[in-house]
Formats: C-alpha cells, sequence, structure tokens
C-alpha cells in the first residue's frame, strides 16, 4: 500500500486495518485529532468504467441528506485521489462493525433491538428520499463509543455494480441481521429469539416500518452497546495508535479532491502542487483549509523545535477551519440548492409494484411504477414491456425543478379463462443509463 508519511490529505493513518468487497479500510485519525476512516478503493474496482464517477455521486447524495437532517449514516468527509489510488475519507470511526462485537462475545436482546430499531430508522430515512443502501450485513454496521448504530458504505455496493438496489434489498438485508442476531443469544432465550424472528418475517410482508414498531418497546441496549465498543476500540487502539515514528517529509504527490464545490466547475479541483489545468483561477476558501490541513500533516514528520510550535498551531488552526469549513460547504450547498447552477436531470431508482392477491376474470390491474429522480428539470422517456403480449407502452415525462418523485401507472387488462403468472417491466430509456424494474401478479379465470 503507498501511502507516504503514513497519512493522506491530513488524515493519519493507524495499523488497524480490514478487507471488505470495496477495498482496504483503515482506521485513522483526523486533522483534528479524532478517531476516522479511511477506504483504499481495490484499484482493480475503481478503475473500471464509470465506478468513480458513480462512487463520487453516492457520495455527494449522502452529503446532501445529512445536510438535510438525515441521521444514522456515517459521514465522509472527502473522496481523494492520489496518483492511481482513490481514497474516501470518513469524519468518524468505521470501527467496531457489529461484526467485531460479535466475533468477541453475543449481544444481548435489549442491545440487539437497539441495533435494529436504529439501523431501520436510518433506512426508512433514506428510502423516504428515495434512495437505498444496498449492501446492509454486520460489517456495515458501526457501533460508537455511545452505544449508536450508524451504517457505513452506503450506495457503493451499487456504485461498483452500476446497479440501484430495490428497497425490498434493504428490507431483507434487515432481516438477516434481525434473524443472526437471534441466533447468536443462546439457551434460555427462547422468547427472545422468537420475538426477532417476528420482526424479520415482518420486514419482509409490512415493511420496516412495522418491523421497527416490534422490537421498540425492547431496545433499551445501548449501554451494553457503547461498554463492548469501547473495550474493542481499546483493544485496538493498544497497537494501533501508538504514536508513529518521526519520518523524514513523505511527497504525496497531487491531492485531488473529487468532490467539487457545487456551482463551480464540474471538473475536479487540485488541492495539491500548483493549480489543476483544468481551471485557473484563485484559490477558493474551501481550498485553502484543505490546503492548511495537509501542509500540517507534512509539519507534524519535520523534527526539532519545529514540532512543538507546529503542533500548537495546528491545534488552534483546525478548531477554526473546521468549523469555517462547515459554513463554506454548507452555504455552497444551499447555494447549489436554490441559486447555483442546475444539474443535468439524472434517475437515481425506479421500483415497480404489482398487487398482490390473485387477480379475478376480466380485471383492469394498475401496475404503479415510481421513479426517483435528482430533482432537476428534464424529460424522461420509458417503455413498460408485457410478458404475455408483444405490445410495448411507450411515455414521455416531464421532471420539474425540486421534485424528485414521479409515478408512471401502467392499467393492463386481462381477458378469459387462464391461470397465469403477468409480469410487467417498466425502462427508463433516457436519461441513460437504461434501468429497469418488473413486478408480477397473478390472474386466475
Amino acid at each position: 500500500m503507498n501511502n507516504p508519511g503514513h497519512g493522506i490529505a491530513g488524515f493519519r493513518l493507524t495499523e488497524h486495518t480490514w478487507m471488505t468487497e470495496l477495498g482496504n479500510w483503515i482506521d485513522a485519525i483526523s486533522p483534528d485529532g479524532r478517531r476516522a476512516g479511511a477506504l483504499l478503493f481495490d484499484p482493480k474496482i475503481i478503475a473500471l468504467p464509470g465506478v468513480r464517477d458513480r462512487v463520487v455521486h453516492a457520495v455527494m447524495t449522502d452529503q446532501r441528506l445529512v445536510l438535510a437532517g438525515l441521521t444514522g449514516l456515517i459521514p465522509v468527509a472527502d473522496v481523494v485521489a492520489a496518483g492511481d489510488q482513490v481514497w474516501l475519507l470518513t469524519a468518524q470511526a468505521v470501527s467496531p462493525t457489529l461484526s467485531d462485537l460479535l466475533a468477541t462475545a453475543p449481544i444481548g436482546p435489549a442491545g440487539a433491538a437497539s441495533v435494529l430499531v436504529e439501523t431501520a430508522q436510518t433506512l426508512i430515512g433514506l428510502h423516504a428520499a428515495g434512495v437505498t443502501h444496498g449492501s446492509v450485513h454486520p460489517g456495515t454496521v458501526v457501533i460508537t463509543a455511545e452505544g449508536a448504530a450508524l451504517l457505513s458504505e452506503r450506495g457503493l455496493s451499487d456504485a461498483i455494480r452500476g446497479r440501484v438496489a430495490p428497497r425490498e434489498r434493504d428490507a431483507a438485508g434487515w432481516a438477516s441481521l434481525a434473524r443472526g442476531l437471534a441466533a447468536s443469544f443462546g439457551q434460555g432465550r427462547q422468547e427472545a429469539a422468537e420475538l426477532f424472528e417476528r420482526a424479520a418475517a415482518t420486514a419482509g410482508t409490512l415493511g420496516l416500518a412495522a418491523a421497527r414498531d416490534v422490537l421498540a418497546g425492547q431496545a433499551t441496549g445501548r449501554e451494553e452497546l457503547a461498554q463492548a465498543a469501547r473495550g474493542r476500540s481499546a483493544f485496538a487502539q493498544a497497537r494501533a495508535y501508538a504514536p508513529p515514528p518521526v519520518l523524514p517529509p513523505g511527497d504525496e504527490g497531487d491531492i485531488v479532491t473529487l468532490l467539487h464545490v457545487p456551482g463551480r466547475s464540474s471538473g475536479p479541483v487540485q488541492f495539491g502542487p500548483g493549480i489543476s489545468t483544468q481551471e485557473q483561477r484563485p484559490e477558493t476558501t474551501a481550498e485553502r483549509i484543505w490546503r492548511a490541513g495537509r501542509d500540517q500533516a507534512a509539519t507534524e514528520h519535520r523534527p526539532g523545535a519545529r514540532l512543538a510550535r507546529a503542533s500548537r498551531a495546528r491545534r488552534r488552526r483546525t478548531i477554526t477551519s473546521a468549523a469555517l469549513f462547515a459554513v463554506v460547504m454548507a452555504g455552497a450547498v444551499l447555494a447549489w440548492f436554490y441559486v447555483g447552477n442546475t444539474p443535468a436531470l439524472a434517475v437515481e431508482s425506479i421500483d415497480v409494484v404489482a398487487p398482490k392477491k390473485t387477480q379475478g376474470c376480466d380485471k383492469a390491474v394498475l401496475i404503479t411504477g415510481t421513479v426517483v429522480t435528482n430533482g432537476a428539470p428534464g424529460e424522461i422517456t420509458y417503455e413498460w414491456r408485457k410478458n404475455l403480449d408483444k405490445e410495448v407502452v411507450k411515455g414521455t415525462l416531464r421532471t420539474k425543478a425540486d421534485q424528485t418523485t414521479y409515478e408512471v401507472p401502467l392499467r393492463w387488462t386481462l381477458q378469459g379463462r387462464s391461470n397465469v403468472k403477468a409480469t410487467a417491466t417498466l425502462r427508463i430509456l433516457t436519461p441513460g443509463p437504461v434501468r429497469s424494474d418488473k413486478a408480477s401478479f397473478t390472474y386466475k379465470c
């Protein structure tokens, strides 16, 4: 792994690392001294066509959701490129995960209920905003030192695969969490295990809100989770967070943030040595803050009296910088929402729903497609296809600024005596890439 100076973009990397499908996660320390996380994407994955752009889009969607008040997600500080490497940097620690805690000791019913209620609430908020998580499992549930359960890697699994996960996948992942936690209870807790199994089944039939309510009264185990998380963190810190040796200054090379400030150039903004050739312009306040954090990280490797002076100055500057950066970014995003440049129309997800009950003779069946966009105005072209005939129903949808959710209905009339499974498929043709979803119902006459 190429991480000169044991850091990247002002974040100091520790020795505590673990592998996931995305790449190599590393516990880190942010420029202001707090526990954070760094993900070095697998170069074979991030180099695939379109993957990097989809990752950036997913992260920027998360940042807008957090700014709008959604809680329950691990906040992402930045996505940066250093040469051929692409890093995701989080503003909060991404360990221990639920997998880590379960590997050490079982979690009691109260703690397990707290995890499930909080993750269900986060997923409900995501679905209300028109997005999904896409990869809910014990390795993406982070337990904080306060006992809260946060979700990490939101949308990243979908981004590397070029797909949009339906809400049902999130519900299935949550139900699997519930069943896995129930299985860890052991002997003597059969009643609790049955309650968790009922919650898991409810998630698949009535949805996450109903499943959450099944366990809401049992979610009293935050302190249990907090103690387990602090114990696990202390174990990891004993080795991983030992102060690194003072090394000669390392050259990180050109560090490029991939999260452009909304309303400015759509190309990358280079904060490393020199100015990006894509846009010769004065350095912004946000960029000066970013550069200061990187320069501070390099300064701490210089021996002698300069180290002590730089350390004291850094502590003063990072507090001010962090606050100023938050104000700048909030203002920039708000400006983007209200007075900034209008982004191109993009379809973020589609979902098709058909009646669950068997339909009788000569029924006109209503099938509903829900299309979620990024809130930009434009035109969507789509088509409905039916598996029982060759008819293709084409349509056009005009979208409005600031509206993200639209319904595209299909009325399908079946006649005659038959017992068949009818499937309707909705395909979004433009804007690309082409997306599709389908739903089925049973006709019996």
